[in-house]
């Protein structure tokens, strides 16, 4: 079992910046990829980003590339999402997730999930 506890999301103005931060329970975080997804209002859960157990490999979605960045600390059971030039399209609440397969961007590859954290970005 794995819990996921997010924290780091607020208020921000467009263009700036902010770090979530994902906290995991339990012994196995490091055999575990995870993943950041988002759910807008009214909107389906998109996949934001993943890391592989190891963290030597990430993957994003086209529209955060370049401007988020995700890491993870498996000394700390933590994972990232270091946020820059945030727009208001990013606004949503933000779900970090553990699984096995890191590349099923549809979240069917993740077994657990956080209960999310709200970014909100301003025009």
């Amino acid at each position: 079992q794995v819990q996921l506890v997010e924290s780091g999301g607020g208020l921000v103005q467009a263009g700036g910046s902010l770090r979530l931060s994902c906290a995991a329970s339990g012994r196995t975080f490091s055999s575990y990829a995870m993943g950041w997804f988002r759910q807008a209002p009214g909107k389906e859960r998109e996949f934001v980003s993943s890391i592989v157990w190891s963290g030597h490999m990430t993957y994003y979605a086209d529209s955060v590339k370049g401007r988020f960045t995700i890491s993870r600390d498996n000394a700390k059971n933590t994972v990232y999402l270091q946020m820059n030039s945030l727009k208001p399209e990013d606004t949503a609440v933000y779900y970090c997730a553990a699984g096995t397969r890191w590349l099923r961007t549809d979240g069917s590859g993740y077994d657990y999930w956080g209960q999310g954290t709200q970014v909100t970005v301003s025009s």
